[in-house]
């Protein structure tokens, strides 16, 4: 049938939806047989990677390109030094880029990518290893790496076969597979994902209490056990975050004195009232090397706006949900 004579899906919302659900079923059989023919390729593919002390540079032309940008972000996230380069521009001058230490990424559904052929005959000449990303084992690409991670042959969920989708789909999914075995290879831990991940509020959380505080914390309101009612109140105004540390004789925490606290207090004789007698003992704390998530949860769980940070027995910070909500760490 001609592309003219092809006929035009019908306006009705079925309609759409079946050919929606069409190509996802395309896509999870794609996935199935992806699974399916995974084999110990992928781990001489690690082996390889880990055993390099340079960068993986990944390269692809066109979709394959674009996928392998993401490819390169997240192997750079979880671990693995690497960083996408367009082949094309290596055929002018960024074949710079690949010091004899590295390892090359190289991604073409059908192998056969004329922008790879220069990269790919460098490597060859100058004794990079390449692990190539491909449907075709036996395309130059395919016969030009030190390990072949073959795709099986699917069809794309394009109906003229053109458009790169079912590929598109495998080739992120066995770049994702490969990223996360070298993750678990490397034992690349959640605190070291958090020193790639500063941004956002997933690397927020990621971060710990002392990253929060920062080189200079403001040093937190503190009060003897023997201040008075008066001067309690003073302390948690001047202080600004709702609270008061309370100190015993050595300097060491007794408790916490907050807004809550006074505002219950006032129920009482405020005649001859100290820090000891309305402070909360014992009170939520924790440590400057904790993940602010831990912070946040404790805080939550407990439905306490503040919480002391201590390090050997002694407050240095005292963490406020409005601070927290002003910086994006909670909605």
């Amino acid at each position: 049938m001609t592309d003219a004579a092809r006929p035009v899906l019908s306006a009705d919302p079925a309609a759409m939806t079946s050919r929606a659900r069409d190509v996802i079923r395309l896509n999870i059989a794609a996935l199935e047989a992806l699974e399916a023919g995974i084999d110990d390729s992928l781990a001489r593919a690690c082996e390889i990677i880990l055993s390099r002390s340079g960068y993986l540079v990944v390269t692809g032309m066109g979709k394959s390109g674009h996928i392998g940008g993401k490819i390169a972000a997240t192997l750079a996230s979880t671990g693995t030094n690497a960083f996408f380069v367009h082949p094309a521009e290596m055929s002018h001058g960024d074949l710079g880029m690949l010091r004899k230490d590295v390892t090359l990424l190289a991604i073409s559904n059908s192998g056969e990518s004329r922008e790879l052929r220069d990269p790919l005959i460098y490597c060859q000449r100058e004794g990079i290893p390449v692990i190539g990303l491909t449907q075709r084992p036996q395309s130059f690409l395919g016969r030009n790496s030190a390990v072949c991670l073959t795709m099986p042959k699917v069809a794309e969920a394009c109906p003229n076969g053109l458009a790169p989708t079912t590929s598109t789909l495998m080739t992120l999914a066995l770049g994702d597979a490969l990223a996360m075995v070298l993750m678990d290879r490397r034992g690349f831990t959640a605190e070291a994902f958090g020193l790639h991940h500063p941004g956002g509020k997933l690397g927020m959380s990621l971060q710990s209490v002392r990253d929060w505080m920062g080189d200079r914390p403001p040093a937190p309101a503190t009060i003897p056990l023997s201040a008075t009612f008066a001067e309690v109140v003073s302390a948690i105004t001047e202080g600004r975050k709702g609270a008061v540390a309370v100190l015993d004789g050595d300097g060491a925490l007794a408790g916490i004195v907050t807004d809550g606290d006074v505002r219950r207090a006032f129920s009482r004789d405020l005649a001859g009232l100290t820090a000891a007698d309305v402070m909360t003992a014992r009170p939520k704390v924790i440590g400057p090397d904790a993940r602010m998530s831990d912070a946040i949860d404790l805080m939550t769980q407990n439905k306490i706006a503040t919480l002391l940070v201590v390090e050997d027995q002694r407050p240095v910070a005292i963490i406020h949900i409005a601070e927290l909500m002003q910086a994006g760490y909670v909605g």
